[in-house]
């Protein structure tokens, strides 16, 4: 992709998210999702109504007056989007791929937490981690973000969920609010995600068509497994077969969300289809 068609994408995603974002999250955003608790403002001198519990008794023996702590809620947080780049995320049949929708929920989030005047920052991440953007604030860096989720070129086409909730423990240290977008074809990701969820507010946004979650009668079709890139010939007229490719899906579909239940974590399913700005609406008001 050459950099004017880069550009173009870019502006195009940024009018579409940044609308949503204006109009939609903003205010949705900003009640879910507090700040760290109250603190320190300022020293004033006590006036009638104030709360005793406040005094400032250094301040007041020094100056012969009484004098209050002043707090404010402590507003800035950090969100963090862990995004899944391996092969299973190119995939798609109604006109745009899951990893399309992901870039486009992923830059309404940004922008969201932008108005908040929030930091945000991203991992990219297969079976390995690959790239890790440090949080920052403004629209200049969500923009840099964007355009890693539309050209960046991921080494490796497998996944490893659970490696990528170990990294997120070692390089954030302090809570973050954390968005992982993922078709969560995975497993053996619970106990890091239960590590991470104890310290962070983490919330799954599973992204995901329709047609993976079973093969329809073809009769012998020649397919390729997107993470590892065998191809194979199977024979889709065997109910059998059918059947157990259904089995395995739908146990990667429990076990994610049986992981995210258990470790305190939220979910929210968004097939390629539908709406994904009603489906985040709905989470932001359930929570809110």
């Amino acid at each position: 992709m050459d950099t004017k068609e880069l550009l173009k994408k870019v502006r195009k995603i940024e009018i579409k998210t940044r609308r949503l974002s204006d109009h939609i999250f903003g205010g949705e955003y900003h009640s879910t999702f507090k700040g760290r608790g109250m603190t320190f403002s300022e020293v004033r001198q006590y006036q009638f109504g104030d709360d005793v519990r406040n005094i400032d008794w250094n301040v007041t023996a020094r100056t012969s007056q009484p004098h209050i702590k002043v707090f404010e809620e402590e507003r800035e947080l950090t969100m963090m989007l862990m995004v899944d780049v391996s092969g299973s995320e190119m995939f798609g049949t109604h006109n745009q791929f899951k990893n399309e929708i992901v870039t486009e929920i992923a830059a309404t989030l940004a922008f969201s937490a932008t108005q908040n005047n929030d930091k945000i920052g991203l991992i990219l991440f297969s079976d390995d981690i690959e790239l890790y953007i440090p949080p920052k604030k403004g629209r200049s860096h969500v923009l840099r973000i964007i355009r890693e989720l539309i050209e960046f070129q991921p080494k490796s086409k497998k996944t490893n969920v659970s490696n990528a909730f170990k990294f997120l423990s070692n390089v954030m240290k302090k809570k973050a609010i954390v968005f992982v977008l993922s078709d969560f074809i995975a497993d053996d990701y619970k106990q890091n995600l239960k590590i991470s969820a104890g310290r962070h507010d983490i919330t799954g946004i599973r992204v995901y068509d329709q047609h993976e979650a079973e093969i329809p009668n073809l009769g012998m079709v020649q397919m390729e497994d997107a993470e590892t890139g065998e191809i194979m010939l199977v024979n889709t007229g065997s109910k059998q077969v059918r059947l157990d490719y259904s089995a395995f899906y739908d146990d990667k579909v429990t076990y994610y969300k049986d992981s995210f239940t258990k470790s305190g974590a939220g979910t929210i399913d968004c097939r390629v289809d539908e709406s994904y700005v009603k489906k985040l609406l709905g989470y932001f008001k359930r929570r809110g």
